[in-house]
């Protein structure tokens, strides 16, 4: 809404704008950021469409049933089941103004996160060790890009994390490291649920073709 008033000494009417809405502090930066997630879900679900199609592309190539171990992927997709846990400690510690045991929670969630990345590696090292590599198949390229981008995604997770530990350090709970908290929350229980898509769809479904 505008208002105007005549200036005296011209005659000429001055303008003026006013704000009609409060905007909460920190608004613009969860709807960014939610936009963000969004954008994200549509990167994950064109990759999960790849990997269905595909997904049974082996070429003559070693299938799921060959080099998947259901047993070490249980316990990878523990790792990251328990880091979400973790992750929730720690909101539950920054409720309730409490710095250290927030920092805490965010250390052993980066520690279930290491875990988690590096039996992925492992996971890898030893597909391409025995010749699955990402050239040999549809179905490898697809499996490598679809499980390497939510690595990927785990371990700028982990680098937000240490480096949100060093803002609480410094800054201590003000409202932008509580709104920088509500979103890593939000960005690793997204990729909770991203992975146990991607054991459900990619692991478990491939060992039944």
């Amino acid at each position: 809404m505008s208002e105007f008033s005549a200036d005296r000494s011209t005659g000429k009417p001055i303008f003026f704008l006013e704000d009609e809405h409060a905007h909460a502090e920190g608004g613009s930066t969860m709807l960014g950021f939610w936009i963000y997630l969004m954008s994200d879900c549509l990167i994950f679900a064109m990759l999960f469409a790849t990997f269905g199609v595909l997904g049974g592309s082996y070429a003559a190539g070693p299938s799921p049933r060959d080099l998947f171990d259901l047993n070490l992927i249980a316990l990878n997709t523990s790792m990251l089941l328990l880091s979400s846990l973790t992750n929730g400690f720690a909101m539950l510690a920054m409720a309730k103004g409490k710095v250290q045991a927030t920092q805490f929670w965010l250390a052993v969630t980066v520690l279930f996160g290491i875990a988690f990345v590096s039996i992925e590696v492992y996971e890898f090292h030893h597909m391409i060790a025995e010749g699955a590599t990402p050239q040999r198949s549809a179905f490898l390229s697809s499996f490598f890009t679809l499980v390497g981008t939510h690595g990927l995604h785990v371990t700028f997770g982990m680098i937000w994390m240490v480096t949100l530990m060093v803002q609480l350090g410094q800054r201590g709970l003000i409202e932008a490291n509580r709104r920088r908290m509500t979103c890593l929350a939000m960005f690793w229980h997204f990729l909770d649920v991203i992975w146990i898509g991607v054991f459900t769809f990619v692991y478990l479904m491939g060992m039944l073709r």
